[in-house]
């Protein structure tokens, strides 16, 4: 459950947050990387998990320039079976 509040808190966020995250992690992980060479980086896991979280920015901003992000949450909101409209209705038989 870690992973989806984060992922909410990064939908939540303006672009130029996101643009900012993304610096900051690609400097982070970079000075990840030179630890890893120079033997002093215990966990090598950081790399992998800052990538991760570098991607997930990147993918975030790229839907919301191709306007995907939209269309993704009105499809949502379509679904919710709480507004009892749209597509996810209950068959009666």
């Amino acid at each position: 459950m870690k992973l989806t509040a984060a992922l909410a808190a990064m939908r939540e966020s303006t672009d130029d947050e996101l643009v900012a995250r993304t610096k900051r992690l690609e400097e982070e992980l970079f000075q990840l990387r030179m630890k890893r060479f120079s033997n002093q980086l215990e966990n090598v896991n950081l790399i992998d998990s800052r990538r991760r979280e570098i991607a997930r920015c990147k993918t975030l901003l790229s839907a919301r320039y191709s306007g995907i992000e939209n269309q993704a949450i009105l499809r949502q909101a379509q679904d919710d079976p709480s507004t009892g409209s749209g597509r996810a209705e209950s068959k009666k038989e």
